[in-house]
């Protein structure tokens, strides 16, 4: 069944303009909007849980007989089943302060998983994020598995009665991927200046309500490719908002670089918890 899926999901990636040549050209603009950044932690990334939780590694999965490990954070106490949120790291990989991100959603009511797209490494520099970006972008087929394995792990696993997935950057170009590719499955997208797909074919495939995130400054991810994506997925009658701040350029919600904008990422933090819980908690 999972061979299906992320066939026929690759089918529905290069429809929606996930080639390999347009995923070259997303990794260049990524780096350039890098270029003098750096993974250390930013404000968002230390600001206090709603409620208490406990978080810790935890194997979600294995491709090819390798384990699959992330960070899962709940909240502390709470043993029953609870909603889940697939949190997928930007260009600098799965590091501590997406980890602190993973604690704020758990905070918020929900078993939170951070999956590790990067096998275990993470990048201090610029240039090593482009060098493990680059590499998993060219596995398509391993993120989509990767992901699969995270979304089944919640939904058998963890009994998550309903689920969401949110990313930044690169996070967020696979949190709308993984979407396309969990159709009914997913119940909620959150997606933060991700890589809008240049063809719309495809996007029938997305099922789940989706929340957008951009900058109009954004130099990686122009306003007008999110406009134009806005449309198609109006056209389409998806569920979506798209929601773009003016001023504000790439990565101003980034929880480990700085680019950081607080009233931009603060006002789209507050709309991701209200989002998750209208469509995940009541």
């Amino acid at each position: 069944m999972r061979q299906f899926l992320i066939l026929g999901f690759l089918t529905v990636l290069i429809a929606c303009g996930g080639s390999p040549s347009g995923d070259s050209e997303y990794v260049d603009r990524m780096a350039d909007q890098h270029a003098t950044d750096s993974s250390e932690a930013n404000p968002m990334s230390s600001v206090e849980e709603a409620a208490a939780v406990s978080g810790g590694d935890v194997v979600y999965g294995t491709i090819d007989g390798t384990e699959l490990t992330g960070y899962m954070a709940v909240p502390e106490g709470i043993v029953d089943p609870l909603p889940g949120v697939l949190v997928i790291h930007e260009w600098w990989g799965l590091n501590d302060n997406i980890r602190s991100m993973t604690d704020r959603l758990a905070g918020e009511g929900y078993r939170a998983l951070a999956v590790d797209l990067y096998d275990d490494q993470t990048a201090d520099t610029p240039e090593r994020a482009r060098e493990l970006m680059s590499a998993a972008m060219e596995q398509a087929d391993r993120q989509v598995a990767n992901l699969t394995a995270a979304h089944a792990f919640l939904v058998g696993d963890q009994q998550a009665p309903a689920t969401g997935v949110v990313g930044w950057c690169f996070g967020g170009t696979w949190s709308f991927r993984s979407a396309l590719a969990l159709g009914d499955g997913l119940d909620a997208a959150v997606m933060y200046y991700g890589w809008p797909p240049s063809e719309t074919d495809g996007l029938s495939a997305l099922r789940a309500p989706l929340l957008g995130l951009f900058g109009e400054e954004d130099g990686g991810i122009p306003v007008d490719s999110v406009r134009a994506f806005e449309a198609a997925l109006e056209e389409i009658g998806a569920d979506a908002e798209i929601v773009i701040y003016p001023g504000a350029g790439h990565a101003f919600a980034n929880p480990s670089g700085q680019n950081y904008q607080a009233e931009a990422a603060e006002d789209s933090w507050k709309r991701t918890v209200e989002f998750f819980r209208v469509h995940l908690l009541e």
